[in-house]
């Protein structure tokens, strides 16, 4: 198994849904320790890692994930939920999940529709699959609602769901590669690069809220010029990403991205024989989005492995992954 694909599916096993970085963080700072990289927090939670005291280039992948929170404890004793993030509910129908409470508590559950049973509901395959008709089914003996809270859950607990990792065939299939396969290509290039990272003028930011639209918003080194976004490339009908390649994007929904860096990123594409794309993702924000809003003077661009099924059950190709993270190299490497 190539290195980036042991980290990736060490952190889609590691729970973090926007906000819920309580886990996920310290497999990053000793991933950081291991490799002699200093890092440091902002006051919103981000990671920033870097050794290079005035970096130019900021690269920026998200760490959090689509999930769920209790919204509140239904008189069964089962939870009604608020979706965090984009969750494709027809996707993540029937998928288990574990609930954490504020004191650390784990609990498990499945996302199901109200009364899913065919035997009794004749119109169970033609629900929409909305929030208010669906609900998490409890793993633990309760009736009613006092027996729940007496398990210690309470309304505003995250619910993370399952990964369901699997690697075949040079493909990765999971929840939640949007966007920890670009997460796991920076640490793979932090570990390829060692000691070298300490002469480019380059930092690493690590977005705690991008799922929710403000990730990106707020904390980077004041000396950066450039945003470097890593985040999934779209694979789909009316694009052209592939999951064997990088996508260079050259427009989402918020905004065109900086001219001159899209095109040096497509330049040292074809001199370093790196498969890629250029793509115009329709319906799609991203940390950099968030960024150009809050008003940060930077130039911005964005790069990612091709992941088909976005926000649902999603798959990409260690080749994608790997083609992601030579364009990344080459970029910095010309700092």
């Amino acid at each position: 198994m190539e290195r980036v694909v042991k980290i990736l599916k060490e952190i889609l096993e590691i729970p973090s849904p926007t906000g819920y970085m309580k886990e996920i963080m310290p497999y990053l700072e000793s991933f950081l320790k291991e490799n002699n990289v200093k890092f440091y927090y902002t006051n919103k939670g981000a990671l920033v890692a870097g050794n290079h005291r005035e970096p130019k280039l900021v690269v920026i992948a998200h760490v959090d994930t689509l999930g769920a929170m209790v919204k509140e404890i239904l008189p069964n004793g089962h939870l009604a939920f608020s979706r965090i993030g984009g969750l494709l509910l027809p996707t993540f129908e029937g998928e288990y999940c574990t609930i954490i409470t504020r004191r650390g508590k784990k609990f498990r559950g499945t996302l199901l529709l109200r009364n899913p049973s065919m035997h009794v509901n004749k119109d169970a395959g033609k629900k929409e699959r909305t929030e208010e008709n669906m609900y998490i089914r409890l793993d633990e003996l309760v009736e009613k609602k006092e027996d729940t809270e007496k398990l210690g859950i309470r309304p505003g607990d995250y619910i993370a769901f399952d990964p369901k990792f699997e690697y075949i065939n040079g493909f990765i299939k999971s929840h939640f590669l949007d966007d920890k396969a670009s997460v796991a290509v920076i640490l793979d290039l932090i570990a390829d690069m060692g000691e070298e990272l300490e002469k480019y003028p380059v930092a690493f930011f690590f977005s705690p809220y991008e799922e929710v639209g403000h990730g990106g918003s707020a904390g980077y080194p004041p000396s950066a010029r450039e945003l470097l976004v890593v985040d999934m490339g779209v694979v789909g009908e009316g694009v052209s990403g592939k999951e064997t390649a990088v996508s260079i994007a050259a427009k989402d929904t918020t905004t065109p991205y900086d001219y001159d860096m899209t095109t040096r990123l497509i330049e040292l594409a074809e001199q370093n024989n790196i498969p890629y794309v250029v793509d115009v993702f329709p319906y799609y924000g991203s940390d950099g989005s968030a960024a150009l809003r809050a008003g940060w003077d930077f130039r911005v661009a964005l790069i990612g492995p091709g992941v088909h099924a976005s926000h649902g059950m999603e798959r990409t190709h260690v080749k994608g992954l790997l083609a992601t993270k030579e364009l990344l190299r080459a970029y910095i490497e010309e700092l």
